[in-house]
């Protein structure tokens, strides 16, 4: 085990239908008190069949089931995309009863002019290039985080999102969590907490595995496509009695930096975009100027890449401070309570997905918050349902209305930078100082180019 030191196929495209830029909508949201459900829902909209919403589902897997159930209300499913038979179908028929049209490519589905709604639910790898190519054929999406596998993925993104106006909400459902988080931030607008000294966001740690031999490929899975732009290597796999075992692939991708950041862009994209707005909401960031700390990782690294490639390489233990300007520091970490800490002079705050507390919490008994408190947070849009839910019931609302979700892109990505500058700290052991206007770590050019990767010939993204 490496501890690193502290530092101060198918290439062919598709035709593409043109896609007209849509403006935001001209008035705004009317505020609405602290409450899971409007007088008029989504689901009253939609009780007939003819105002239910078409939706095609790229990536098959837990998360895509998960969300389809949670949106069941308003949605139906009438398309299917994944390399994996048996996950293709399984969906298909869990869903729509084996009614939806089944893709292998994910284009021929953003080819159908019937659809104007995609949720994006691969393995964090494959988000990138399907999003933007949804966005230029004139799509709204759902796309799962984190995001983007690099940092300059994320200017693109931002880029086309700009030009095509399409909208797209990230499935951080933190930010629709009425009760715990979006609470937490009312509190933090009302200025209960003062001037934010410090958050910190403690994600848990990450596994490792034994070495993994390379077997066959499971019948019905294409491996080469999964695989897709990230470098070709050799299907591995440990089985384990039936269960989930280790893998290179379904669920376990997370703990390879080819296809993930580990737990860093998983629970941090997360707990970081808490921490993140909360500094936005007391107008306290404009982003960070530097980044460091130190890491664990499973496997040596050299120039910031695993020697070995037979196990799990992401980092299993960390600790980051994030620098910024005013003084204000964000911490990152896996070795406490999971959740996130906001310290100000005033006070302080806990708050993960079971328990708000703290002294400013308590006092809302005496001094509770103001009606709009929570709508203000929500950039007064309506409130219907709760968690997850409540998020799809938001995206939706967007869709219609031609506004920015609550987890916009841009927004996004301002945290997500934050999480993939502490996985190139991590992978290459120093502190990196950031330019957040440039996008760039300065005066590092080795740093600089873990900013993008090189996608595999073949699956580059189709800008046409």
């Amino acid at each position: 085990m490496q501890k690193q030191p502290q530092p101060s196929g198918n290439s062919a495209g598709t035709p593409r239908r043109q896609f007209l830029k849509t403006g935001a909508a001209a008035t705004a949201a009317v505020a609405v008190p602290y409450h899971f459900s409007q007088a008029k829902t989504l689901a009253d909209e939609t009780k007939s069949k003819n105002d239910r919403i078409a939706i095609g589902v790229i990536g098959c897997g837990g998360m895509a089931n998960g969300n389809m159930r949670s949106a069941r209300d308003w949605l139906d499913v009438v398309a299917v995309c994944d390399v994996d038979e048996g996950r293709r179908k399984g969906t298909n028929q869990g869903l729509s009863k084996g009614k939806a049209a089944e893709y292998h490519d994910y284009r021929e589905l953003l080819d159908r002019k019937d659809i104007d709604v995609v949720h994006i639910a691969t393995p964090d790898h494959w988000h990138t290039k399907p999003l933007i190519e949804a966005m230029l054929a004139g799509k709204d999406v759902y796309c799962e985080k984190p995001l983007t596998l690099t940092i300059d993925e994320g200017k693109l993104i931002r880029k086309v999102q700009k030009e095509t106006g399409r909208v797209v909400q990230v499935g951080t459902q933190q930010r629709s969590t009425f009760h715990l988080f979006v609470k937490a931030m009312a509190i933090v607008a009302e200025g209960r907490l003062g001037k934010i000294r410090e958050v910190q966001a403690a994600i848990g740690g990450a596994p490792t595995s034994p070495p993994i031999p390379v077997a066959d490929v499971p019948a019905g899975l294409d491996w080469d496509r999964w695989l897709g732009p990230a470098p070709k290597v050799d299907y591995r796999a440990i089985s384990k009695n039936g269960r989930r075992g280790n893998t290179n692939c379904h669920y376990e991708f997370r703990w390879w930096y080819e296809y993930s950041g580990g737990k860093l862009t998983d629970w941090g994209a997360h707990h970081v975009d808490i921490c993140n707005w909360a500094l936005q909401l007391n107008g306290q960031t404009t982003g960070p100027i530097g980044i460091g700390g130190s890491a664990t990782h499973p496997v040596d690294f050299k120039d910031g890449v695993a020697v070995q490639n037979d196990r799990y390489n992401t980092a299993t233990a960390f600790k980051f401070q994030v620098d910024y300007a005013n003084g204000t520091k964000m911490i990152i970490r896996n070795d406490t309570d999971n959740g996130i800490l906001i310290t100000g002079d005033k006070g302080k705050i806990f708050v993960n997905r079971g328990k708000l507390v703290g002294a400013p919490v308590d006092a809302l008994k005496d001094n509770p918050l103001a009606e709009d408190s929570i709508a203000k947070v929500y950039k007064n849009m309506p409130m219907e349902r709760n968690e997850r839910s409540a998020h799809w019931a938001n995206f939706l609302h967007c869709t219609k209305e031609r506004k920015d979700p609550i987890s916009d892109v841009h927004s996004h990505m301002q945290m997500l930078n934050i999480c993939h500058l502490a996985g190139i700290s991590a992978r290459l052991g120093r502190s990196l100082k950031w330019d957040s206007k440039s996008e760039q770590i300065v005066g590092d050019d080795q740093a600089n180019r873990f900013l993008g990767r090189e996608y595999r010939s073949g699956y580059e993204i189709e800008m046409g």
